[in-house]
């Protein structure tokens, strides 16, 4: 079994003795309830982490942990984003937690024009912080110590932004009166950024493809069947991540 893992704001320089407390040491002395001599990996989410072994546990929420040397993990390349239209209901929080735990890097809401749920007001930022909050979970449960960046929901203008900048954009489609072709046999860079639009489940719109088409996007399918969009985005990462030697 891999050392649990927990987040910290900062960690030291180098080798030392650290005090984790606060939610997370709560977690670790009366959830995981960690002894002296287990070992955990505290982490800061960017890549930035450290091995350690539990000194003492006092009270509730403190856990003395002697640090080895901080290491950093490397950004992983070619780095995958997943645009994510907004399902329904709890299956965002589901689309982002498998992605996660997959292993992509970024991850972008969008507000597809088919999509039913629209994030507005006070709604809207309590959806978003959900999702970083489930980013953040699903990434120490998996074992990260680079968890995904959640960015900010994008419209589809924004969408098209980002597509035009990758070094492969595609678009997931299941239609074959589309074009689409096999992402099982697409060429992929070996390296910058691949990005994989994901629409909602009434399907990406017309007007949408052809304005993602125009930024250099285009249409791949997954296989013969059909993903609900809570699933897609977790499948075709795992396609691209295997195929460009990222799982290797």
């Amino acid at each position: 079994m891999t050392a649990p893992v927990f987040v910290v704001e900062e960690l030291p320089g180098g080798p030392a003795e650290f005090v984790l407390d606060g939610p997370e040491g709560r977690h670790a002395v009366s959830v995981k309830r960690l002894r002296a001599g287990e070992e955990v990996v505290l982490t800061d989410g960017t890549g930035r982490w450290a091995q350690g072994e539990v000194v003492a546990a006092e009270g509730k929420d403190r856990l003395v942990v002697r640090l080895a040397r901080v290491a950093e993990e490397p950004a992983g390349s070619p780095r995958v984003t997943v645009v994510q239209a907004l399902p329904k209901g709890d299956r965002g929080e589901l689309a982002v937690e498998t992605m996660t735990e997959t292993g992509v890097d970024a991850i972008v809401p969008w507000a597809a024009s088919r999509c039913i749920t629209q994030w507005k007001g006070d709604r809207g930022l309590k959806a978003l912080a959900k999702w970083r909050a489930t980013a953040r979970e699903a990434g120490k449960q998996s074992r990260r110590v680079r968890f995904p960046e959640v960015a900010d929901a994008a419209t589809t203008k924004q969408v098209a932004a980002l597509l035009a900048r990758a070094d492969f954009a595609a678009v997931l489609h299941e239609d074959r009166d589309y074009g689409s072709e096999p992402l099982a046999t697409a060429q992929l860079p070996s390296d910058g950024e691949i990005v994989l639009v994901v629409g909602p489940e009434g399907g990406v719109s017309p007007e949408e493809l052809a304005l993602f088409e125009e930024a250099g996007a285009k249409a791949y399918r997954l296989g013969r069947s059909v993903l609900r969009t809570s699933t897609a985005g977790t499948a075709a990462a795992a396609l691209v991540l295997g195929r460009t030697g990222r799982w290797s």
